[in-house]
């Protein structure tokens, strides 16, 4: 298949009238949606949709000239290329519905600093609630966060930044068995070669459930994500911007492992003998 050169403007005038025939379908947008999570017969798309058969029927013979669904047996399915379609819309509206409901948040905190993989699934925190700590003091929300890193079953994190606190943390949770992967810029990496973060490191060289990734891009977020919690700092307190004061409960945990596995970071093995690092996969 050979690739055209168009950007999302272009491809939205040539597919406008088919983009429009579904968000404008109150209808068509509900079939899709209720057949993304599974096959449907009529009489149930009746009941989700509200509508008359007379209604949906026409609805339906569209989609499966478009090749959007199938039926069999007295069932609606998707296609393959249905599912593409009612999942992208499924991600739309999602993705719209989080950035409204936390509309306030986003304005006080650094996006810019999250991986884009991360910001495409920011839909994922649809459910989620903000927690606000009650002070502003540095000490309060610094404990929090290590409240968050010894309460969790598996971490993820992106750090600007290393304190001895927070390695302890780290290292305690690596020693109970906790799932932890972190990744750090090229700066933060040369400070973990230094005393007394190499010594830490160093007590944990054969634990295979501990994974440390290297950026070469400068990092200006540090983002701690947890299998109960998400934190990131605010742009609008830059005195505590290397620290969080607002924790998420949300669905997100996994979202630095696909980081991890997708967006091109390197993995780095610390050599304890020598003390170097080195990069071990592209």
């Amino acid at each position: 298949m050979r690739r055209q050169e168009m950007n999302s403007f272009e491809i939205y005038k040539k597919m406008d009238d088919d983009v429009q025939a579904i968000y404008r379908s109150r209808l068509l947008t509900e079939i899709l949606l209720s057949l993304n999570e599974g096959s449907k017969k009529l009489s149930q798309l009746r009941e989700i949709t509200g509508s008359t058969s007379q209604a949906i029927i026409p609805k339906l013979r569209k989609l499966e000239a478009d090749h959007l669904i199938e039926t069999k047996e007295h069932e609606y399915f998707l296609t393959s290329a249905g599912k593409i379609v009612a999942s992208g819309i499924d991600d739309s509206f999602v993705t719209f519905w989080t950035i409204n409901k936390f509309k306030h948040f986003w304005l006080r905190h650094y996006l810019e600093g999250i991986p884009s993989p991360l910001l495409k699934e920011i839909g994922c925190l649809y459910e989620s609630e903000v927690i606000m700590d009650k002070g502003m003091k540095i000490l309060n929300v610094y404990n929090n966060q290590l409240k968050m890193l010894k309460e969790a079953d598996h971490i993820y994190g992106i750090s600007s930044v290393v304190t001895e606190g927070y390695a302890d943390s780290i290292s305690e949770r690596v020693k109970e068995g906790i799932p932890i992967e972190l990744i750090v810029p090229f700066h933060v990496a040369g400070e973990l070669k230094l005393s007394p973060y190499v010594e830490k490191l160093a007590a944990l060289k054969d634990y295979e459930n501990f994974k440390l990734m290297v950026m070469d891009e400068d990092i200006k977020v540090g983002l701690i994500v947890t299998d109960k919690r998400l934190s990131f700092p605010e742009i609008t307190r830059p005195v505590i911007s290397t620290l969080s004061d607002v924790t998420w409960i949300t669905g997100w945990e996994e979202m630095l492992g696909f980081i991890i596995t997708s967006s091109g970071l390197r993995e780095i093995e610390l050599i304890f003998n020598c003390l170097s690092i080195v990069r071990v996969s592209e």
